[in-house]
């Protein structure tokens, strides 16, 4: 992958999954944010965007298992070449779903992901992304074998209502950003170009029991959007 698309724009593939939609979501609006300044910084560029909350992707089903599985076993299959080893209407609609999520991915050059934490890991709306666009071969390249993501950028904001953070008392309990990094990195991305912006205690306004860290929190909060708009600037 380069840092052009298919077309020749840089191309910004935005995924919301908090299932607050209000204008209250700080996922959502760091996301907002960065897709801003990028889309200042690529005049040309394309953005392309998919709110899993407001049209959520379908939990993998029968049809994707064993036409993965007849997948692995011909080796590394692009996939408009998969189609032709569906066997039956189940595959064949399984595929159909996540053929466009798989492409949307291909074609970004720059994967910009809002993951609230949701019960100490990421939101089930985005659980079944990352579950469907994980086809077996996907980002493999057929001739050479590598990734072909290696020239992706991937941006993470990220939001909890607690702290999580190194020396916390549940730092251990996160399953959240450490969650993310692994799974891109096992995607094929290049671990410096995984970036993520998270911003903590955001419910301290809200849980009497965190009102201590409020302060906490509209610094951290700050100094997000702050790390957001340097990273949009990067481009």
């Amino acid at each position: 992958m380069t840092d052009q698309g298919r077309g020749g724009a840089p191309v910004l593939l935005q995924v919301d999954s908090s299932a607050d939609r209000r204008a209250g979501s700080v996922t959502r609006e760091l996301g907002a944010a960065y897709a801003r300044g990028w889309l200042a910084r690529h005049p040309d560029g394309v953005r392309r965007y998919r709110d899993l909350a407001a049209a959520p992707v379908p939990p993998l089903g029968q049809g994707y298992v064993s036409l993965g599985t007849r997948v692995e076993r011909h080796g590394v299959v692009p996939p408009e070449k998969v189609a032709a080893l569906a066997e039956g209407a189940d595959e064949e609609r399984e595929w159909a779903v996540s053929l466009p999520l798989v492409t949307e991915v291909r074609e970004a050059t720059t994967l910009l992901v809002g993951a609230p934490m949701y019960n100490f890991s990421v939101p089930a709306a985005l659980k079944a992304w990352i579950d469907r666009i994980t086809f077996p071969g996907a980002y493999v390249d057929p001739d050479g074998g590598g990734t072909l993501l290696a020239g992706v950028r991937v941006v993470v904001v990220a939001a909890c209502g607690g702290g999580y953070g190194a020396g916390a008392p549940r730092a251990g309990w996160d399953f959240q950003v450490p969650y993310l990094r692994a799974y891109f990195a096992n995607l094929g991305v290049a671990e410096g170009e995984v970036r993520v912006v998270r911003a903590e205690f955001t419910r301290a306004g809200d849980v009497a029991g965190l009102g201590r860290f409020r302060e906490a929190a509209a610094r951290g909060l700050a100094r997000a959007r702050g790390e957001v708009a340097a990273l949009a600037a990067e481009g």
